[in-house]
This record gives C-alpha cells, sequence and structure tokens, in this order.
C-alpha cells in the first residue's frame, strides 16, 4: 500500500515509534496551518482589496477560520493513517474527513454570500435589486456542488442525478426562456454598468427620460411627459441606449437661429454670446460659443453652443435662451428673417394686380369661380379664346 510505503519511509526516516511520529506529523500539519494562516491572510487581502466597500473584509473574515481548520485536519488524518493507527478505518477516516471539511466549506461559503450580500446592499454603488439575486445563485451552487462531493466521496452514482438535473434544466430553460434572458439581460447591464438609477437616457425608439427603477427583469423609465414606460433588459440589452448621463452631467445645448444678409455677423456673435453669459442655466466652464453654419434660402444660419448643467434642464434652458436671444435682437435691431414666395402668372412679370396691388401674402388673387358672363362654362375653345387675348394685350 502506498500509504504504509511512505510511513516506513518516514518512520526510517526519524527513527521513531509509530505514537511519536503521529505527533510530529500532526504538529508539522499545525505549523503549516499556521504558516498558511499568516501567508493565506496577505494572499487573501490581494486578491480581494480591489473589491469597493467593507466586502474584502467580510470575505476576509469568513474564509479565515476554515482554511487553518482544513490543513489542521488534513494533517491530522494523515497521520493517523500513514502509521495504521486505526486499519481498519482508513478509508471511513478519509471519507469522514472530507465530507465534515465540504460541509464546513459551504457553510462558510453559504455564509461568506449572505454576509458580503448584507454588506453590499448597504453601499450605494451595488444594486439592492441584482446583488440578493447574485446571493441566491451563490447558495445555490456551492449547496449543490458540495452534495455532489459528499455523495461521491461515499460511491454514491450521481449520474443519474447528473442526468435528471440536466433534464430539468432544459426544461425549465424553454418554459421560461423570456425570464431568464431578461435575468442574463440585467446581470450584464448591470456588470457593464450602462447606466444607472437617476441617470438620464435616449433609447433608439425615441423615449427620453429618466432611470427610475432596475429590476430583474425591467427597466422604469420616467419621460418628461411624467410617465413611465417599462422596457424588459433583454432589449436594453441589445438597443442601441445614449446615457446622457455619463461620462458627466453636464451636456450641450444647441440653439439655432437665423438672421438677415445685412446683419454684422461680429455683433450677432457678441450678443448670442452675452445671452448666454447671462442666463442663469448656463455654466461657466466650457464657455459658450457661437458658430456660423451655412448661408440659408433666406438668412444667415448660426449655432449658440453652451453648456447646461444636466439634460433634464434642456428644455428649460432652450426656452429661456430662445426668449432672451428674441428680446436681445429686438433691442438690437438684428432683423430675424422669416421665408418669403413670391409667385408670378405668365404676362404678369412682377406679380402685381391690374391696379399694381399685390395680397397681402404676395401672391396674385385667384379669379373668383362665381357664375358670371365671362365663365367658359368648361368650354375649351372659350378658354383657349380668352388665353390668346391675355397673351395681345
Amino acid at each position: 500500500m502506498q500509504w504504509n510505503a511512505l510511513a516506513d519511509a518516514w518512520a526510517a526516516l526519524l527513527g521513531l515509534p509509530t505514537w511519536q511520529g503521529v505527533l510530529v506529523v500532526v504538529g508539522c500539519s499545525l505549523l503549516l496551518a499556521k504558516a498558511i494562516e499568516v501567508g493565506g491572510d496577505a494572499a487573501i487581502r490581494r486578491v480581494t482589496r480591489r473589491i469597493p466597500g467593507d466586502v474584502d473584509r467580510v470575505i476576509f473574515r469568513t474564509l479565515h477560520p476554515p482554511l487553518y481548520i482544513t490543513v489542521a485536519a488534513v494533517g491530522t488524518v494523515a497521520a493517523l493513517t500513514l502509521y495504521d493507527v486505526f486499519p481498519a478505518w482508513n478509508t471511513r477516516l478519509e471519507n469522514g474527513l472530507l465530507t465534515l471539511l465540504t460541509l464546513l466549506w459551504m457553510y462558510s461559503l453559504t455564509r461568506m454570500g449572505r454576509r458580503a450580500s448584507e454588506t453590499a446592499t448597504e453601499d450605494d454603488r451595488f444594486d439592492n435589486q441584482v446583488v440578493p439575486i447574485f446571493q441566491n445563485v451563490w447558495t445555490a451552487v456551492v449547496l449543490g456542488a458540495g452534495i455532489f462531493l459528499v455523495l461521491s466521496y461515499w460511491n454514491v452514482d450521481v449520474t443519474p442525478l447528473l442526468a435528471s438535473a440536466g433534464i430539468a434544466g432544459i426544461v425549465v430553460g424553454f418554459a421560461a426562456r423570456d425570464t431568464i434572458a431578461n435575468f442574463f439581460g440585467s446581470i450584464a447591464l448591470y456588470a457593464d454598468r450602462t447606466y444607472t438609477v437617476g441617470d438620464f437616457v435616449v433609447l433608439d425608439s425615441g423615449e427620453r427620460g429618466r432611470v427610475e427603477d432596475i429590476s430583474i427583469r425591467s427597466t422604469d423609465i420616467r419621460t418628461r411627459d411624467d410617465t413611465v414606460v417599462t422596457v424588459p433588459n433583454s432589449q436594453l440589452n441589445t438597443a442601441t441606449l445614449v446615457n446622457e448621463s455619463e461620462p458627466q452631467r453636464e451636456r450641450r445645448l444647441r440653439v439655432s437661429v437665423g438672421v438677415g444678409y445685412d446683419s454684422d455677423l461680429e455683433h450677432v456673435e457678441e450678443v448670442l454670446l452675452d445671452v448666454a453669459t447671462e442666463e442663469e442655466l448656463v455654466v461657466e466652464d466650457p464657455p459658450p460659443r457661437v458658430r456660423v453654419r451655412e448661408f440659408g434660402g433666406s438668412a444667415i444660419d448660426l449655432d449658440l453652443l453652451c453648456w447646461i448643467p444636466g439634460p433634464m434642464l434642456r428644455g428649460r434652458a432652450r426656452h429661456q435662451l430662445l426668449k432672451r436671444i428674441h428680446a436681445a435682437f429686438r433691442t438690437e435691431g438684428i432683423e430675424i428673417p422669416f421665408p418669403q414666395r413670391v409667385v408670378s402668372m405668365p404676362g404678369d412679370a412682377d406679380g402685381r394686380n391690374g391696379d399694381g396691388s399685390r395680397d397681402a401674402d404676395g401672391q396674385i388673387p385667384r379669379e373668383s369661380r362665381e357664375p358670371g358672363p365671362d365663365r367658359t362654362d368648361g368650354d375649351p375653345d372659350a378658354a383657349d379664346d380668352r388665353w390668346a387675348d391675355s397673351r395681345d394685350s
């Protein structure tokens, strides 16, 4: 037996009786456990120091005792087995030790998940809706793996259980595929930190609003019309979404204006910058600026570009700026042109009436449709004669 060969080698090396060899092995295992305790502390701290909050401290305190006990227990049972202190109980001692250690680690890991979940829910950086789900999944995985390990220690065939679990998983997956898709969608959104509660988002479907709540199944968005839109997380995970609250809360606002071609553009730019500077909803840094965009059909088009504290103020800031711009242009005598169209009829090149007048909209008045002596009554020849007379006049 391999264990007996190791025991003989150990006994020959030390030259000690069996009971003394057992004490030496147990003592060495305790020293090793102490060394692992000290070294394990540094290793656990190094692994968990990047985790925000007090979660790393919880993990450290929870894993510390079972790690020490495991090393000490393995050394003790190894000593008893190596020296055949209880020859008839070697296999049972090994299986019993593995079972107890597995149960110990199952308890420690589930306790660690529960305490980490409680600590994370107290931190604003973690989502209170998602953290309990992770804790439940963690507990189920630990318990399931532990039970299968314990059964395998005692030579219990777990193949039928694995097959049954696989079939049950397939059935549940098909029956709840939408729920599962939303669940994994919420996990992906949480892991990617696409948005958080309070962010102002714009969906590819056109909805705009503030994120009210993020649950396992869906996300609630309150629009500017004070209506709540519920969107499944599986759709949000694949949709094009604009988070206007990231990477910073300040958003740029574009206000387009048009001025007449006779306007002094330097003066117009100065007036627009003064308006933006005086508005309380416009931040000072970055400073506002004006850009001339193009020569339009009836005006020179300009854009006033300024920054506001947040996307929720976009409508109010635009309202205030437009009012101020209108008042400032009126005070400074800057023309705000509007589109005009002149319609001319053949034979009336200047588009005026017979007496030289125009309509209010600049168009020629339409001919009266009431019956009269000049009506053609649908006679095409009469219409042609009248057209010829008008051309000759």
